[in-house]
């Protein structure tokens, strides 16, 4: 990509410059919107939302008049149909605000095709910081926050969803997963086979709404908690990094057994040596002994 540098030196003091403007839009509490988001909704010349329904209502709780100005919906569905209308507007030299339905586009929300076409269009892409529901989960979760890494959505299957979290397992980082309450439970049950029962951990939910919770505690700790439970709201789960602890023999048996019912012997023990850091010609012998238990 070639080198792109933009400003808006001829923007009067005050006014909104031209431009792509993310704004931040709150996760459950109205008024954490910031006064800089604020200000782009009422001077922008057009805005995008993800939901309108949902931007329209917090702009009039702080009292932002739409005043006639276009409100466009963008959003993974209508893409395609939406974003050259943005574009014009770009190119014409209008300032454009996008808000996705809560907390910071492109985090896990829509607004990275259309980021990526304003910038290969040579336009001004500028954000406004604010609420984001990976950033308060990490504040209030007592794990390390000197480094961590957002891995997003888990896959929906059992089996997609324990190899997609072994690429995760020796990450040396605080670890920031979504999921749907439908499904955290599974999700931790996942974490504790492929990451091992001690990790430390925890689960927010509901981060700044009225019932908001957080759990500390094991993975296996928490697993249990969320056993059979019906779960609600918005989550986030956090674990920490690996802390070099050995592996026990009950730990490689309990990761070969659940293996061992779905794959092959060498397969398995392929598998568990890479998670568990051992040797493989170990591992493999514990696996046939297993295998002819």
């Amino acid at each position: 990509m070639a080198l792109q540098t933009r400003h808006s030196g001829g923007t009067p003091p005050g006014a909104l410059a031209p431009g792509l403007h993310f704004i931040a839009t709150p996760i459950g509490a109205a008024r954490d919107i910031t006064l800089r988001a604020l200000d782009i909704l009422a001077q922008a010349d057009v805005i995008a939302a993800e939901d309108t329904r949902t931007l329209r209502h917090l702009m009039d709780i702080h009292g932002v008049a739409l005043n006639n100005r276009p409100l466009i919906a963008y959003h993974d569905h209508n893409g395609e149909v939406a974003r050259p209308k943005l574009l014009r507007a770009l190119a014409e030299g209008k300032s454009v605000a996008y808000a996705s339905e809560a907390g910071t586009p492109l985090v896990a929300d829509p607004g990275f095709q259309l980021a990526r076409a304003a910038i290969a269009a040579g336009h001004p892409v500028l954000a406004a910081p604010g609420p984001s529901a990976v950033l308060a989960a990490l504040t209030v979760s007592g794990l390390p926050s000197d480094r961590f890494l957002f891995a997003g959505f888990a896959p929906n299957t059992d089996s997609a969803r324990r190899k997609w979290l072994r690429e995760f397992a020796n990450v040396p980082a605080t670890l920031v997963f979504y999921e749907s309450p439908k499904r955290v439970s599974e999700l931790l049950d996942a974490l504790v086979t492929e990451f091992g029962e001690e990790r430390e951990a925890a689960v927010c939910r509901e981060l700044t709404k009225r019932f908001e919770e957080v759990r500390r505690g094991s993975l296996r700790e928490l697993a249990e908690s969320f056993a059979g439970q019906p779960v609600k709201g918005e989550i986030v789960v956090l674990v920490d990094r690996a802390r070099g602890r050995q592996a026990s023999a009950e730990d490689v048996d309990q990761a070969l057994s659940e293996r061992l019912a779905r794959m092959s012997v060498k397969d398995a023990a392929a598998e568990v040596a890479e998670a568990l850091g051992l040797p493989r010609r170990e591992v493999y012998q514990r696996a046939l002994a297993l295998e002819r238990k």
